[in-house]
């Protein structure tokens, strides 16, 4: 990647005590931040330089990282922190041309996590019951990710089925992800990974009871991330005051293969069991 900033980029600009601000250089428009800098002004210029709004103040401009875009990312609903984002990736094992399914997109911040997690030879598809979360994922993906040829977006109710069969991957941001498993079991693959997120003690145990009484799914574990920043100052080097504590719980398990019916079990079973009755017959010792 270039480290010239270009027309339509997003930036942050960082201040002197830290405080971040998420701009996009859309051509012609006034960027306002206790004071006015046009964007033009900045194409051409490489990330880490310091500008000068018309207020006098002094920025430090990038273009922002993953983890600085999220807290930023224009929103409606609370969005799937980077905290969080990491573990889901890492967890539910997402791989470059893997096939992923969405379920509920919110503003949009894990779809963009995915798109860069599959690559171009990956596909997503989403889920998003909601006209107005629907629409703000997309201009954010657009706006923070780009052109995304790769995700489909489908605005309907997923609790009614999937169109996909065979998916690697799955990702539930839903209130009752529980509800959701048969229609989920016949989308994924056998050994393929449904990933749960939910907010609160009551859902976990509520999903995590869906997924123990449902034979298509194995393996299954939950747990939370905690994020604690620390302050290294001289000789002060300690835990900062405020941590990012809990957000959601994480709940993954793994799709299992359909078991074989009891009579075609007994059949593979038997010759073995023939054998095992020839050999005790065959032992000199009994």
């Amino acid at each position: 990647m270039d480290s010239r900033l270009k027309p339509n980029d997003a930036v942050i600009f960082i201040d002197r005590k830290g405080r971040r601000y998420l701009k996009v250089l859309k051509p012609g428009l006034k960027l306002l931040i206790r004071g006015e800098l046009m964007a033009d002004s900045l194409v051409g210029i490489e990330e880490g330089s310091r500008v000068k709004f018309s207020g006098g103040e002094t920025f430090l401009v990038l273009r922002p990282t993953y983890a600085d875009l999220v807290p930023h990312l224009p929103r409606t609903a609370q969005v799937i922190y980077p905290k969080d984002t990491g573990p889901l990736i890492v967890w539910g094992d997402v791989f470059p041309g893997a096939t992923v399914i969405e379920g509920g997109v919110g503003a949009g911040a894990l779809t963009i996590a995915l798109l860069r997690a599959i690559g171009p030879l990956g596909r997503l598809v989403s889920y998003e019951i909601r006209d107005d979360f629907a629409d703000l994922a997309q201009r954010n993906v657009a706006t923070f990710f780009g052109a995304a040829p790769n995700w489909t977006l489908k605005r309907r109710d997923l609790y009614e089925g999937f169109d996909e069969t065979a998916a690697d991957r799955m990702f539930l941001d839903l209130p009752e992800p529980g509800r959701a498993l048969e229609v989920a079991a016949r989308a994924l693959r056998p050994g393929g990974v449904l990933v749960g997120y939910v907010p609160t003690a009551l859902q976990l145990k509520d999903t995590v009871d869906a997924l123990q009484a449902n034979a298509d799914f194995g393996q299954i574990e939950s747990f939370e991330t905690l994020l604690r920043h620390w302050q290294v100052k001289g000789l002060s080097v300690r835990p900062l005051n405020r941590m990012v504590a809990h957000s959601a719980f994480i709940i993954i398990a793994r799709r299992l293969a359909a078991a074989p019916p009891p009579e075609a079990q007994a059949e593979s079973t038997s010759p073995w069991s023939e054998r095992a009755e020839e050999s005790e017959d065959e032992d000199p010792k009994r």
